[in-house]
């Protein structure tokens, strides 16, 4: 499966892109983790001790693979050998970061965009690997030529009004871009009230998973250790489960 996730910031969807991508290690898939996020911290979820780094900061790579970096470059560079060159790996995850095209300071995002959108194409409908990636809200890594190869968008939400409407906004730029198969995921939820708030706000849409606030995730973020929350990682691994028949 090839996964993309979305969200508000700070609604858990970077916690939730790494606890099922080592879902599917388990599993015994292999799993490509891709950091899409302007401020990429995925590695931290993972429990890597470091990142492997961004790809757009890598200019003359960039260069080398498009001609140029100024006026007329590829626009199909060679990129098949990028993921495992330029990804760390550990226990069966292998993460690789994408970085903002939008950094202050980087001249212009065309060239860097061109080699990050081949890069994502090639991954989505070329390589075998399961496939987590994740997004920003505003889906910018995410092209219409991408999307054929994503299965499904999950988009987290929490018990908010404006966590919802970012949803909502989510959900229009998936399908402007031509993705389809959307579902949600309902984070740091306390009690009844709050998984029908987000039920209602998300109608139309299917829920696959409300996943309660874990006082154990908060303590092993702190801590940089594996979650060991019984209850969360089995509702985790629920996800999966709804998703793949779906896809």
């Amino acid at each position: 499966m090839k996964i993309a996730l979305s969200g508000k910031g700070g609604v858990g969807k970077t916690t939730l892109t790494a606890l099922l991508a080592r879902q599917a290690a388990t599993r015994g898939h292999p799993v490509l983790v891709i950091d899409a996020d302007p401020n990429p911290n995925l590695h931290l979820a993972l429990g890597f001790t470091s990142a492997p780094p961004a790809l757009v900061g890598m200019k003359e790579l960039i260069e080398e693979r498009l001609g140029s970096l100024e006026g007329f470059f590829r626009l199909n560079p060679r990129v098949d050998d990028i993921p495992d060159r330029f990804s760390f790996e550990d226990h069966g995850v292998r993460l690789l970061v994408m970085g903002s095209i939008g950094q202050g300071g980087g001249g212009c995002a065309c060239p860097q965009s061109a080699f990050l959108r081949n890069l994502l194409q090639h991954i989505m409908l070329e390589r075998s690997d399961w496939v987590f990636m994740d997004c920003e809200a505003g889906l910018e890594h995410l092209g219409r030529a991408t999307s054929r190869g994503a299965d499904a968008l999950l988009i987290v939400v929490e018990p908010s009004k404006s966590s919802i409407e970012t949803a909502r906004r989510i959900q229009q730029l998936a399908a402007d871009i031509g993705l389809t198969r959307l579902f949600v995921v309902g984070n740091k939820t306390r009690d009844a009230e709050e998984r029908e708030m987000i039920e209602k706000g998300m109608a139309g849409l299917k829920v696959v998973a409300h996943l309660p606030e874990s006082v154990a995730l908060r303590q092993a973020s702190r801590r940089g250790l594996p979650v060991q929350d019984p209850t969360l990682l089995a509702a985790v691994a629920g996800i999966l489960d709804a998703i793949e028949p779906c896809v």
